[in-house]
């Protein structure tokens, strides 16, 4: 909506005499942006058309709470598989509980104590967590086999390689598998272009704790920064809510920093 309403408001025909932007501008809107790496729209044209992604800063319109969020967290889903032996459920010492196994897994999650990570300048605030699990085949059936799905949110600091050996460390002596991840960017704040919009939206600057698009920016050496309506400590809750207000706040940063 942001985006719509700048380019209207900056390039539409006007007799008004309305202020017209100061830099060259790509508004860039593309499909599948939180599911896996490999779906994502934007990561389709940086693959076959990167000369549309070209610039010299990027702005991802990620919920903020109107203040700019420097780089992003790194993600690495994993899966850890427990085996067991099926049996009838009463029988069960004939078989081997692939569930129950997966106690220790779910232990050394639960105890696990994740670290804030200081990146130029900004603290990332890391998460290890178990997202899912699935295992059983019937009610009265002990279950051969149980997979934990966890995902880890890493600082900036870290490779992919470097945080799946994190995990891999973390679950010794379980099998475990990658089955997604994305390598997270530094803030990148001391880029011209990014100081020059930090001081036009005149907010202290904080780290963003979930993985964005910026890393893909990132990657192909524009720097990046995440400013957007909407309070990233609501996202995926039950009370998640955007006030218009904010995307009005969020346009009126936006088209002011442009036109400057």
């Amino acid at each position: 909506a942001v985006q719509l309403a700048l380019a209207a408001a900056l390039f539409a025909p006007t007799d008004d005499g309305a202020a017209r932007p100061t830099r060259d501008v790509t508004f860039v809107f593309y499909d599948h942006e939180e599911v896996d790496a490999a779906k994502s729209g934007l990561g389709r044209l940086a693959r076959t058309s990167p000369e549309l992604l070209a610039g010299d800063f990027a702005i991802l319109l990620e919920p903020t709470h109107g203040t700019v969020e420097g780089g992003c967290n790194g993600t690495l889903r994993v899966e850890a598989t427990t085996v067991g032996e099926a049996a009838h459920s009463a029988r069960a010492w004939m078989g081997r509980n692939a569930i129950h196994a997966a106690a220790p897994i779910l232990a050394r999650l639960a105890t696990y104590e994740p670290a804030t990570v200081e990146v130029d300048g900004l603290a990332y605030r890391e998460s290890l967590n178990a997202v899912k699990i699935q295992g059983g085949t019937a009610g009265n059936v002990i279950p051969d086999r149980c997979t934990v799905e966890i995902n880890y949110r890493f600082a900036p600091d870290k490779t992919l390689d470097e945080a799946e050996a994190h995990v891999r460390g973390l679950l010794r002596g379980f099998d475990v598998v990658r089955t997604d991840g994305a390598a997270g960017a530094r803030p990148g704040l001391n880029h011209p272009a990014a100081a020059a919009f930090v001081a036009v939206v005149g907010q202290e600057p904080k780290p963003k704790y979930g993985w964005t698009d910026v890393a893909r920016f990132s990657a192909l050496g524009v720097p990046a920064v995440n400013f957007g309506p909407g309070d990233p400590l609501l996202a995926h809750k039950d009370d998640e809510r955007v006030a218009a207000e904010d995307v009005r706040a969020c346009f009126r940063a936006l088209q002011a920093w442009l036109t400057a």
